[in-house]
């Protein structure tokens, strides 16, 4: 489970509580929220968290050390699972390949069955969304973009942004995201 990996690297590298929430710009609650997993935790954290001790994203969102460096075939469906937020399914598209520039993943969108506040993430560096299927709603600070099947979005990610299904079906996109 993620959260149990970030609650044990930390432990492991004989970091606090406090010092690592100081680094990572949050209280200590929250930061034992995430470890619990209680709370969803944002991309652009689990960036800073792997950045900060040394691992690949994909090591600490899978558990698992990459070990290709050539190229990594991944077939259709057998992406692995990311248990990272509650309302979006990501299955990592390149969880094995090493030293990537760039994250990967198919992300599914299921639709609303009731109407519910959109969660806002930021991040650093920059987010390629490209619909395959679905029509997304996507909030970039304040501004609403309708995207249909076959549309593509690139933005900066440190600007505020969240996504929503609409029509009532739920909606599939292909999320490469690029850090610092």
């Amino acid at each position: 489970m993620l959260a149990a990996r970030i609650k044990g690297l930390r432990e492991i590298n004989g970091v606090s509580v406090e010092t690592l929430a100081k680094e990572l710009g949050v209280t200590k609650a929250l930061l034992l929220e995430y470890e619990s997993g209680e709370t969803d935790i944002p991309v652009g954290v689990l960036f800073k968290i792997a950045k900060r001790f040394g691992v690949e994203l994909s090591s600490l969102l899978t558990g698992e050390e990459p070990r290709l460096r050539t190229y990594a075939v991944t077939r259709k469906g057998k992406g692995v699972s990311v248990e990272r937020r509650r309302d979006y399914k990501y299955q990592s598209l390149a969880y094995n390949f090493i030293n990537k520039k760039a994250e990967p993943f198919l992300v599914t969108v299921e639709p609303e069955t009731e109407p519910a506040p959109v969660n806002f993430n930021s991040h650093p560096g920059q987010e390629f969304n490209y619909v395959l299927e679905g029509t997304l709603k996507v909030i970039l600070n304040g501004y609403e973009v309708i995207l249909n099947e076959g549309d593509a979005l690139f933005f900066d990610s440190s600007a505020e942004h969240g996504m929503k299904a609409m029509g009532g079906r739920q909606a599939k996109f292909l999320a490469v995201i690029v850090g610092e």
